[in-house]
């Protein structure tokens, strides 16, 4: 327990040098040697510590140059939790609901946020018949620039997968989707996701 405790702590010092540091990703971290002598303990300690802060993709050692912060979007954190807290079955069963809840938000921020380069590409996207249910909220949450949202919504969807069938649409769906967003409508937008997943529902029973 106290081995747990010490483990723990040196975590979060770690990131409070990174914080006062001014570290960003890309930078080159302090050393393990340099770790441990600011934070005063031994360089196993801290070296189990870097493994773990590796195996989650927050650093990369390259070697013969030292180790980096990486970008937040290749972290494997978040998927790792999914993977755990949706074992439950309780989880498991509010998964759908969920789901949608986070598409709703993803949904008013895109129709918020919206440019007409971003308007273009899904319209490319409906042109080419390249569109599918999963294809046209992965640029909802690309274009509602919510990062952690996205990566949330992502977790969820890889786990609905495996539990339930896939989700369709009609053209006609996004076409009017497509209408909706391009006139800042939000409550049209809502109003369209909200009847097309009750009829999903219904065609599921």
């Amino acid at each position: 327990m106290m081995k747990q405790k010490v483990y723990t702590e040196i975590l979060r010092e770690i990131y409070h040098i990174i914080e006062e540091d001014g570290l960003v990703a890309g930078d080159k971290i302090p050393s393990e040697r340099e770790l441990s002598e600011r934070l005063r303990v031994g360089r196993s300690s801290v070296r189990e510590a870097l493994r773990s802060l590796e195996f989650l993709g927050i650093i990369e050692t390259k070697r013969g140059e030292g180790t980096y912060l990486r970008e937040f979007g290749e972290h494997q954190l978040i998927d790792l939790l999914g993977m755990f807290i949706l074992r439950e079955q309780k989880a498991k069963e509010d998964l759908v609901e969920t789901k949608r809840l986070i598409e709703q938000i993803g949904l008013m921020l895109a129709c918020e946020r919206c440019t007409k380069e971003q308007l273009d590409e899904l319209k490319t996207l409906m042109q080419g018949r390249a569109i599918t249910y999963e294809a046209f909220f992965q640029w909802v949450f690309k274009t509602g620039n919510n990062y952690l949202l996205e990566r949330i919504w992502r977790v969820l969807n890889d786990f609905s997968r495996l539990q339930h069938r896939g989700t369709q649409a009609s053209i006609a769906f996004y076409e009017q989707m497509y209408t909706a967003l391009a006139e800042k409508k939000a409550a049209t937008v809502i109003d369209l996701f909200v009847k097309h997943t009750k009829n999903n529902d219904h065609i599921n029973c």
